[in-house]
């Protein structure tokens, strides 16, 4: 899996550099929007939309993906974002990216929510709504590898790698399965993912190096598993 660099700024092996630059950009986008409001949120939402998107694509259900486009999603988290802004400007607490996927999720909740509350059996099903606990983030990111096969011609020897991988991951604790699918799979730098698990970005790195050094260890024991078979 490649891990996202720090894209919002210069490339730089230095972590130290890389936060303060974060810093220096998330600052200067709250500038942006304090000075210019509404007109400052649209071209940033246009800048940030096609990652918004893809984390859609990531946490949507699988059972609703037929239903709900992910541009959608994107159009009423962006009127909800509107109306919010007097109120993120009033105490920003995060990075303008880092609060748009707040809301964006928050909208996809909603809209999940809504639409498993109209099924036959109302109660029932709005139990099934996901809520961005571990276990959802699991099937996440058993949908999104298990979609990586993608007709029959792909090789026999991929599929079980995928399916080692998915199982691997599955044994991690909660935070390290969360740290690994916003870095890898939500494409987060080390900075967001900060903000979003409310880490220093030192712990969040910390964290980060644990979770692959585990998620290693998880793959090298099913190999041994499977070469005892």
């Amino acid at each position: 899996m490649q891990s996202n660099s720090a894209s919002n700024g210069p490339s730089s092996n230095d972590p130290f550099q890389q936060v303060e630059s974060g810093e220096r950009l998330a600052a200067a986008e709250i500038e942006t929007l304090q000075r210019e409001g509404a007109k400052a949120l649209a071209v940033l939402f246009d800048r940030y939309r096609g990652r918004l998107e893809k984390i859609v694509e990531f946490r949507m259900d699988e059972r609703i993906k037929r239903r709900i486009d992910p541009a959608d999603v994107l159009q009423e988290a962006y009127i909800e974002l509107a109306r919010r802004l007097p109120e993120f400007l009033n105490q920003p607490s995060v990075s303008v990216f880092v609060w748009m996927r707040q809301k964006t999720l928050q909208t996809l909740i909603d809209l999940h929510r809504e639409h498993f509350r109209n099924k036959r059996d109302p109660n029932k099903e709005l139990q099934q709504a996901p809520n961005w606990n571990s276990h959802e983030t699991g099937l996440s990111i058993n949908a999104f590898l298990s979609a990586s096969m993608t007709s029959p011609s792909q090789h026999l020897i991929r599929g079980e790698e995928v399916l080692r991988l998915q199982a691997a991951i599955q044994n991690l604790n909660e935070l390290d399965r969360e740290v690994i699918a916003l870095r890898h799979f939500e494409q987060l730098t080390n900075l967001q993912v900060a903000e979003v698990l409310n880490l220093s970005p030192t712990a969040a790195s910390n964290r980060y190096i644990r979770a692959i050094s585990r998620l290693s260890e998880n793959l090298t024991d099913s190999s041994g598993t499977l070469g005892k078979k």
